[in-house]
Protein backbone atom coordinates (compact mmCIF):
# COMPACT_ATOMS: atom_id res chain seq x y z
CA UNK A 1 0.00 0.00 0.00
CA UNK A 2 1.33 3.95 -0.97
CA UNK A 3 0.83 5.37 2.13
CA UNK A 4 0.39 9.40 2.48
CA UNK A 5 3.33 9.21 4.69
CA UNK A 6 5.47 6.72 1.80
CA UNK A 7 3.94 8.94 -0.91
CA UNK A 8 5.29 12.19 0.70
CA UNK A 9 8.53 10.35 1.20
CA UNK A 10 8.76 9.79 -2.66
CA UNK A 11 7.73 13.17 -3.29
CA UNK A 12 10.43 14.64 -0.92
CA UNK A 13 12.83 12.14 -2.51
CA UNK A 14 11.88 13.62 -6.07
CA UNK A 15 12.08 17.05 -5.35
CA UNK A 16 16.25 16.37 -4.02
CA UNK A 17 16.89 14.91 -7.36
CA UNK A 18 15.18 17.99 -9.23
CA UNK A 19 17.15 20.05 -6.81
CA UNK A 20 20.24 18.18 -7.56
CA UNK A 21 19.89 18.37 -11.13
CA UNK A 22 19.18 22.03 -10.80
CA UNK A 23 22.17 23.06 -8.98
CA UNK A 24 24.00 20.71 -11.45
CA UNK A 25 22.55 22.73 -14.30
CA UNK A 26 23.54 25.86 -12.77
CA UNK A 27 26.63 25.10 -12.15
CA UNK A 28 27.89 23.45 -15.14
CA UNK A 29 30.21 20.75 -13.80
CA UNK A 30 31.74 18.36 -15.60
CA UNK A 31 29.31 15.04 -15.21
CA UNK A 32 30.57 12.03 -13.15
CA UNK A 33 30.37 8.76 -14.64
CA UNK A 34 27.35 6.51 -14.63
CA UNK A 35 28.58 3.37 -12.38
CA UNK A 36 27.87 -0.06 -13.56
CA UNK A 37 27.27 -1.14 -10.18
CA UNK A 38 23.82 -0.33 -8.45
CA UNK A 39 23.79 2.37 -5.88
CA UNK A 40 24.06 1.38 -2.30
CA UNK A 41 22.10 3.11 0.26
CA UNK A 42 23.33 6.56 1.42
CA UNK A 43 23.14 7.37 5.36
CA UNK A 44 22.01 11.27 5.34
CA UNK A 45 23.36 13.28 7.80
CA UNK A 46 20.46 14.65 10.23
CA UNK A 47 18.85 17.65 8.83
CA UNK A 48 17.38 20.21 11.24
CA UNK A 49 13.80 20.15 11.52
CA UNK A 50 12.13 22.97 9.76
CA UNK A 51 9.81 25.55 11.29
CA UNK A 52 6.19 26.03 10.12
CA UNK A 53 5.89 29.27 8.92
CA UNK A 54 2.92 31.05 10.85
CA UNK A 55 2.19 33.89 7.49
CA UNK A 56 -0.52 33.20 5.36
CA UNK A 57 -0.56 32.75 2.03
CA UNK A 58 -2.69 36.11 1.51
CA UNK A 59 -4.50 38.07 3.58
CA UNK A 60 -7.30 37.60 1.14
CA UNK A 61 -8.54 34.14 -0.05
CA UNK A 62 -8.73 33.85 -3.24
CA UNK A 63 -11.71 33.99 -5.14
CA UNK A 64 -13.70 30.45 -5.55
CA UNK A 65 -11.81 29.18 -2.85
CA UNK A 66 -12.01 28.65 1.21
CA UNK A 67 -9.88 28.71 3.98
CA UNK A 68 -9.49 26.51 7.13
CA UNK A 69 -8.31 28.10 10.44
CA UNK A 70 -5.06 26.72 9.93
CA UNK A 71 -4.77 28.41 6.29
CA UNK A 72 -5.05 25.89 3.87
CA UNK A 73 -7.10 27.00 0.91
CA UNK A 74 -9.28 24.74 -0.94
CA UNK A 75 -11.59 24.17 -4.16
CA UNK A 76 -13.56 21.12 -3.53
CA UNK A 77 -15.79 19.26 -6.66
CA UNK A 78 -18.45 17.05 -6.39
CA UNK A 79 -18.91 14.69 -9.70
CA UNK A 80 -22.60 14.93 -9.99
CA UNK A 81 -24.38 13.06 -13.34
CA UNK A 82 -21.62 13.84 -15.32
CA UNK A 83 -20.43 16.85 -14.31
CA UNK A 84 -18.47 18.47 -11.43
CA UNK A 85 -20.04 20.88 -9.45
CA UNK A 86 -18.26 23.58 -6.21
CA UNK A 87 -19.13 21.85 -2.71
CA UNK A 88 -20.68 24.29 -0.77
CA UNK A 89 -20.90 22.53 2.21
CA UNK A 90 -17.35 21.89 3.37
CA UNK A 91 -16.85 22.79 7.08
CA UNK A 92 -13.57 25.13 6.91
CA UNK A 93 -13.08 24.05 11.18
CA UNK A 94 -13.11 20.26 9.65
CA UNK A 95 -15.80 17.92 8.27
CA UNK A 96 -17.68 16.19 11.22
CA UNK A 97 -18.39 13.04 9.35
CA UNK A 98 -14.83 12.22 8.74
CA UNK A 99 -14.95 10.19 12.23
CA UNK A 100 -17.10 7.43 10.41
CA UNK A 101 -14.19 7.24 7.31
CA UNK A 102 -11.41 6.65 10.13
CA UNK A 103 -9.75 3.34 9.67
CA UNK A 104 -10.96 2.77 5.83
CA UNK A 105 -8.38 3.76 3.07
CA UNK A 106 -9.15 6.75 0.33
CA UNK A 107 -7.91 5.93 -3.18
CA UNK A 108 -6.97 8.95 -5.15
CA UNK A 109 -4.87 9.97 -8.25
CA UNK A 110 -2.57 13.42 -6.69
CA UNK A 111 -0.50 15.93 -8.61
CA UNK A 112 1.73 18.69 -6.74
CA UNK A 113 2.45 22.48 -8.40
CA UNK A 114 4.90 24.82 -8.18
CA UNK A 115 3.15 28.04 -7.51
CA UNK A 116 3.80 29.09 -10.98
CA UNK A 117 1.58 25.63 -11.91
CA UNK A 118 4.75 23.54 -13.40
CA UNK A 119 4.14 20.49 -12.17
CA UNK A 120 6.32 18.53 -9.80
CA UNK A 121 5.23 15.16 -9.40
CA UNK A 122 2.03 13.08 -10.50
CA UNK A 123 1.04 9.69 -9.32
CA UNK A 124 -0.09 8.80 -12.28
CA UNK A 125 3.54 9.47 -14.12
CA UNK A 126 5.61 8.87 -10.99
CA UNK A 127 3.89 5.67 -9.33
CA UNK A 128 1.73 4.27 -12.12
CA UNK A 129 -1.03 3.91 -10.10
CA UNK A 130 -3.30 5.75 -7.47
CA UNK A 131 -2.32 6.62 -3.73
CA UNK A 132 -3.98 4.52 -0.58
CA UNK A 133 -4.00 6.25 2.15
CA UNK A 134 -4.71 5.19 5.01
CA UNK A 135 -7.51 6.83 6.77
CA UNK A 136 -6.27 7.90 10.68
CA UNK A 137 -7.34 10.77 13.53
CA UNK A 138 -5.36 13.79 12.77
CA UNK A 139 -2.54 14.68 14.24
CA UNK A 140 -1.74 18.11 12.97
CA UNK A 141 -3.09 20.67 11.44
CA UNK A 142 -2.39 22.83 8.26
CA UNK A 143 -0.74 19.91 6.22
CA UNK A 144 -1.73 17.24 3.88
CA UNK A 145 -3.19 15.06 6.54
CA UNK A 146 -5.72 18.01 7.29
CA UNK A 147 -6.80 18.57 3.21
CA UNK A 148 -7.29 14.57 2.91
CA UNK A 149 -10.01 14.80 6.21
CA UNK A 150 -12.09 17.26 3.94
CA UNK A 151 -12.42 14.92 0.92
CA UNK A 152 -15.18 11.92 0.40
CA UNK A 153 -15.79 9.74 -1.94
CA UNK A 154 -15.96 11.78 -6.16
CA UNK A 155 -14.32 14.39 -5.25
CA UNK A 156 -12.08 16.16 -7.15
CA UNK A 157 -10.13 18.90 -5.14
CA UNK A 158 -7.49 21.79 -5.19
CA UNK A 159 -5.82 22.88 -2.47
CA UNK A 160 -3.15 25.58 -1.85
CA UNK A 161 -0.54 25.23 0.89
CA UNK A 162 2.17 28.04 2.56
CA UNK A 163 5.14 26.63 1.10
CA UNK A 164 6.97 26.68 4.50
CA UNK A 165 4.25 24.76 6.27
CA UNK A 166 4.10 22.16 4.45
CA UNK A 167 7.29 21.05 4.20
CA UNK A 168 7.93 21.29 7.50
CA UNK A 169 4.72 19.79 8.67
CA UNK A 170 4.31 17.32 5.55
CA UNK A 171 7.27 16.94 3.98
CA UNK A 172 9.47 17.13 6.82
CA UNK A 173 12.28 18.91 5.12
CA UNK A 174 13.48 22.45 3.94
CA UNK A 175 12.18 23.90 0.61
CA UNK A 176 14.22 23.32 -2.43
CA UNK A 177 15.76 26.78 -3.37
CA UNK A 178 14.62 26.25 -6.48
CA UNK A 179 10.85 26.08 -5.54
CA UNK A 180 11.22 29.30 -3.66
CA UNK A 181 12.53 30.92 -6.39
CA UNK A 182 9.00 29.92 -8.12
CA UNK A 183 7.21 31.51 -5.21
CA UNK A 184 5.53 30.84 -1.83
CA UNK A 185 2.63 28.16 -2.20
CA UNK A 186 2.47 24.53 -2.95
CA UNK A 187 -0.80 23.53 -5.32
CA UNK A 188 -2.08 19.87 -4.77
CA UNK A 189 -4.89 18.51 -7.18
CA UNK A 190 -6.55 15.22 -5.97
CA UNK A 191 -9.04 13.34 -7.59
CA UNK A 192 -10.66 10.89 -5.46
CA UNK A 193 -11.29 7.26 -7.10
CA UNK A 194 -12.93 5.37 -4.28
CA UNK A 195 -13.21 4.78 0.09
CA UNK A 196 -12.66 1.17 1.01
CA UNK A 197 -11.96 -1.00 3.73
CA UNK A 198 -8.33 -2.38 4.53
CA UNK A 199 -9.43 -5.52 2.75
CA UNK A 200 -10.54 -4.25 -0.11
CA UNK A 201 -7.50 -1.80 -0.10
CA UNK A 202 -5.01 -4.78 0.12
CA UNK A 203 -6.94 -6.77 -3.17
CA UNK A 204 -6.76 -3.55 -5.24
CA UNK A 205 -3.17 -2.58 -4.66
CA UNK A 206 -2.64 -6.25 -5.73
CA UNK A 207 -4.47 -5.88 -8.97
CA UNK A 208 -2.84 -2.45 -9.30
CA UNK A 209 0.66 -4.15 -8.98
CA UNK A 210 -0.15 -7.36 -11.25
CA UNK A 211 -1.11 -5.06 -13.70
CA UNK A 212 1.86 -2.60 -13.53
CA UNK A 213 4.09 -5.80 -13.53
CA UNK A 214 2.38 -7.30 -16.77
CA UNK A 215 2.74 -3.34 -18.70
CA UNK A 216 6.26 -3.87 -17.65
CA UNK A 217 6.98 -7.47 -18.88
CA UNK A 218 4.81 -6.02 -22.20
CA UNK A 219 6.89 -3.15 -22.66
CA UNK A 220 10.23 -5.28 -21.60
CA UNK A 221 9.47 -7.73 -24.52
CA UNK A 222 8.76 -5.24 -27.12
CA UNK A 223 11.94 -3.56 -26.37
CA UNK A 224 13.84 -6.65 -26.34
CA UNK A 225 12.64 -7.54 -29.30
CA UNK A 226 13.42 -4.49 -31.24
CA UNK A 227 16.52 -4.11 -29.79
CA UNK A 228 17.98 -7.57 -30.37
CA UNK A 229 17.36 -6.46 -34.38
CA UNK A 230 19.48 -3.41 -33.68
CA UNK A 231 22.25 -5.48 -32.08
CA UNK A 232 21.97 -7.77 -34.72
CA UNK A 233 21.80 -4.80 -37.46
CA UNK A 234 25.57 -3.43 -35.01
CA UNK A 235 27.15 -6.67 -35.36
CA UNK A 236 26.92 -7.43 -39.38
CA UNK A 237 27.65 -3.82 -40.16
CA UNK A 238 30.81 -3.92 -37.62
CA UNK A 239 31.60 -7.57 -38.42
CA UNK A 240 31.24 -9.17 -35.39
CA UNK A 241 30.04 -12.26 -34.25
CA UNK A 242 28.08 -12.67 -31.37
CA UNK A 243 26.51 -15.11 -29.17
CA UNK A 244 23.40 -14.98 -28.04
CA UNK A 245 22.67 -15.83 -23.49
CA UNK A 246 19.65 -17.20 -22.89
CA UNK A 247 18.36 -14.02 -21.45
CA UNK A 248 19.01 -12.20 -24.45
CA UNK A 249 22.27 -10.38 -24.02
CA UNK A 250 24.84 -10.89 -26.89
CA UNK A 251 29.07 -11.42 -26.29
CA UNK A 252 31.74 -11.55 -28.73
CA UNK A 253 35.01 -12.64 -27.21
CA UNK A 254 38.01 -10.85 -28.72
CA UNK A 255 40.54 -12.75 -26.83
CA UNK A 256 39.53 -15.76 -25.00
CA UNK A 257 40.97 -16.66 -21.52
CA UNK A 258 42.21 -20.18 -20.30
CA UNK A 259 40.86 -19.80 -16.93
CA UNK A 260 37.65 -21.21 -15.36
CA UNK A 261 34.23 -19.87 -15.64
CA UNK A 262 32.35 -18.13 -12.93
CA UNK A 263 29.30 -19.70 -11.48
CA UNK A 264 26.28 -17.83 -9.85
CA UNK A 265 27.70 -16.46 -6.27
CA UNK A 266 31.25 -15.92 -7.42
CA UNK A 267 33.05 -12.93 -6.92
CA UNK A 268 34.44 -11.85 -10.31
CA UNK A 269 36.84 -8.75 -11.10
CA UNK A 270 36.11 -7.11 -14.15
CA UNK A 271 37.45 -3.84 -16.34
CA UNK A 272 35.47 -2.21 -18.41
CA UNK A 273 35.20 0.66 -20.99
CA UNK A 274 30.64 1.68 -21.40
CA UNK A 275 29.23 3.26 -24.58
CA UNK A 276 26.53 3.64 -26.64
CA UNK A 277 25.89 2.18 -29.86
CA UNK A 278 26.73 5.50 -31.83
CA UNK A 279 30.56 5.64 -29.78
CA UNK A 280 29.86 7.83 -26.87
CA UNK A 281 31.64 6.81 -23.60
CA UNK A 282 29.83 6.96 -20.74
CA UNK A 283 32.26 5.14 -18.05
CA UNK A 284 35.02 2.95 -17.75
CA UNK A 285 37.74 1.77 -14.91
CA UNK A 286 39.75 4.50 -16.56
CA UNK A 287 37.52 7.27 -14.96
CA UNK A 288 37.89 5.23 -11.65
CA UNK A 289 41.62 4.82 -11.30
CA UNK A 290 42.01 1.88 -13.50
CA UNK A 291 41.29 -0.21 -11.13
CA UNK A 292 38.57 -3.23 -12.03
CA UNK A 293 34.91 -3.57 -10.20
CA UNK A 294 34.61 -6.34 -8.05
CA UNK A 295 31.36 -8.20 -7.07
CA UNK A 296 29.53 -11.19 -6.68
CA UNK A 297 28.27 -12.48 -9.93
CA UNK A 298 24.66 -13.31 -10.56
CA UNK A 299 22.88 -11.28 -7.15
CA UNK A 300 21.62 -8.09 -8.58
CA UNK A 301 24.65 -5.92 -7.88
CA UNK A 302 24.99 -4.77 -11.27
CA UNK A 303 22.72 -4.13 -14.12
CA UNK A 304 21.49 -7.81 -15.72
CA UNK A 305 23.31 -7.97 -18.96
CA UNK A 306 26.23 -8.15 -16.84
CA UNK A 307 25.27 -10.87 -14.72
CA UNK A 308 24.30 -12.68 -17.98
CA UNK A 309 27.18 -11.89 -19.98
CA UNK A 310 30.04 -12.39 -17.62
CA UNK A 311 28.79 -15.97 -16.91
CA UNK A 312 30.02 -17.05 -20.64
CA UNK A 313 33.16 -15.51 -20.05
CA UNK A 314 36.11 -17.87 -18.60
CA UNK A 315 38.98 -15.76 -16.57
CA UNK A 316 40.71 -13.86 -18.34
CA UNK A 317 38.74 -13.34 -21.74
CA UNK A 318 38.21 -9.97 -23.07
CA UNK A 319 34.90 -9.55 -24.87
CA UNK A 320 32.01 -7.24 -25.55
CA UNK A 321 28.67 -7.29 -24.12
CA UNK A 322 26.03 -5.88 -26.31
CA UNK A 323 23.06 -5.13 -24.12
CA UNK A 324 19.29 -4.53 -24.48
CA UNK A 325 17.87 -1.75 -23.04
CA UNK A 326 15.52 -3.75 -20.53
CA UNK A 327 18.91 -6.05 -19.56
CA UNK A 328 20.33 -2.49 -18.75
CA UNK A 329 18.26 0.66 -17.57
CA UNK A 330 15.05 0.52 -18.94
CA UNK A 331 12.99 3.53 -19.58
CA UNK A 332 14.81 5.61 -16.42
CA UNK A 333 17.97 5.90 -18.35
CA UNK A 334 20.74 6.60 -16.34
CA UNK A 335 21.80 10.18 -15.65
CA UNK A 336 22.65 12.32 -18.04
CA UNK A 337 24.63 10.48 -20.77
CA UNK A 338 22.33 7.30 -20.69
CA UNK A 339 19.16 8.30 -22.21
CA UNK A 340 15.96 5.90 -21.91
CA UNK A 341 15.58 2.56 -23.79
CA UNK A 342 19.18 2.95 -24.96
CA UNK A 343 21.56 -0.43 -25.73
CA UNK A 344 25.01 -0.45 -24.63
CA UNK A 345 27.77 -1.75 -25.23
CA UNK A 346 31.16 -2.82 -22.91
CA UNK A 347 34.07 -3.83 -23.38
CA UNK A 348 35.19 -6.02 -20.48
CA UNK A 349 37.78 -8.05 -19.70
CA UNK A 350 37.27 -10.68 -17.08
CA UNK A 351 40.38 -10.08 -14.53
CA UNK A 352 39.64 -12.68 -11.39
CA UNK A 353 37.32 -14.73 -10.60
CA UNK A 354 37.17 -16.52 -6.69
Amino acid sequence: MISLSSLSKAFATFLTGLALLSQTAQAQTKKAPVPVRKPATSTKAPVKKPVASKTPIKSTVPQGFGRTKSGIEYRIFRRSNGRYTLRTDVNPAGDPTYSTRIGKTLAAHMQYRTAKDSVLFSTRKQLGMPAQIPLAALQERGGIEEAVTLLQAGDSAVFRFNLDSIFAKSFRQPVPPFMKKAGNTLTMLVKVQKLMTPAEAQAEQQKMMELAQKKADADAAEFIAKDDALIQEYLKKNNLTGVKTPGGTYYVVTKAGTGPKPQAGQTVSVLYTGMLLNGKLFDSSEKNGGQPITFPLGRGQVIRGWDQGLLELAQGTKAILLIPSPLAYGSRGAGADIPANAILRFDVELVDVK
